[in-house]
């Protein structure tokens, strides 16, 4: 009895199915498969969180394949067909110096995913170290750390980051640092109101009994429950990070001239906003575009990840 191909691959499309379903998983991968596709199949069921994750795909691939969607420099300038309206040869219009819009808003996506990326090595990191420490040791050291904290959340958040780029200069490093400096406190908020909430459960309690140090406890036991927590709150502070950023080049204190990023764009855009509106329009639009999906990524998220929301 010969077996076909479709036979075939229905049979291991069910096993694999049958694999994600089994009720006993059989060791920690098959575990966290397991989670991962409860996970999608719950992210799936907001239609918004899918729509924006779509959009961050999107931008992620554009970032990466920019020099195969246009052949136009970013930087090199053209005074000969300085703005340009959109046409079939340049689709989003020139700015100012002739160089091609929509090259320049393609390579700003590389510019905004750095600056994502590397504030979020920093924050997340920063933010869950302070916040679960606070929480668990509390008396001198939570006071101490949470005072620190208070001082930077009394300012707010872009005028704080303000007078760090104006003070360490302008410049694409010294604005990651800046927003760095600003994005962790609400981090560490919600980490240690998660360590309070679990530093005396059963399981903690037994832990400790058992002689485990607190670093051992906090590295094990409370930083992985946090973690989830910690994932959709810095989800949910991209969209802050890119109009941030966005604001520090608009005034001439994040990446510098020619390179491409959406603020600066959008600066040298409004002189001719009324004569020539795509110059401004499009950096934006993407701006406003790129915030939007994140926040609608962190909302699905919310629901997905926390372990006290409905089923």
């Amino acid at each position: 009895m010969t077996i076909s191909t479709e036979d075939a691959d229905s049979t291991h499309a069910g096993g694999f199915r049958n694999w994600l379903h089994a009720p006993e998983p059989q060791g920690w991968f098959q575990s966290s498969a397991q989670q991962i596709h409860q996970g999608w199949l719950k992210f799936s069921l907001h239609p918004l969180g899918l729509a924006g994750l779509v959009i961050i795909v999107l931008l992620i691939v554009v970032a990466t394949a920019a020099p195969l969607l246009t052949s136009y420099d970013p930087i090199v300038q053209d005074m000969a067909g300085r703005l340009a309206p959109p046409s079939a040869e340049h689709w989003l219009g020139t700015d100012n110096f002739g160089r091609d819009v929509f090259s320049r808003v393609i390579y700003g996506a590389r510019t905004t995913l750095y600056i994502i990326m590397l504030v979020t090595i920093i924050v997340a990191p920063l933010g869950l170290l302070i916040g679960t420490f606070s929480g668990y040791f509390g008396g001198i050291v939570d006071e101490i750390l949470m005072r620190i904290t208070d001082i930077f959340l009394s300012f707010p958040g872009l005028v704080l980051a303000l007078g760090f780029a104006a003070a360490l200069g302008p410049g694409i490093t010294n604005a990651i640092i800046a927003i760095s400096l600003t994005a962790w406190p609400p981090i560490a908020r919600l980490a240690r109101a998660e360590t309070l909430s679990l530093r005396k459960a059963d399981y903690i309690a037994a832990v400790r009994l058992q002689g485990a140090t607190s670093i051992a406890i906090i590295t094990r036991h409370i930083l992985p429950m946090c973690i989830p927590s910690v994932i959709v709150r810095v989800t949910l502070n991209m969209a802050g990070i890119i109009i941030t950023a966005a604001g520090l080049g608009f005034l001439g204190l994040g990446a510098q001239p020619p390179w491409p990023e959406w603020g600066s764009m959008a600066a040298s855009g409004r002189e001719f906003m009324l004569d020539s509106p795509w110059v401004i329009a499009a950096p934006g639009i993407a701006i406003a575009l790129v915030s939007l999906a994140f926040n609608l990524v962190g909302d699905a998220l919310r629901d997905v990840l926390d372990p006290r929301g409905s089923e």
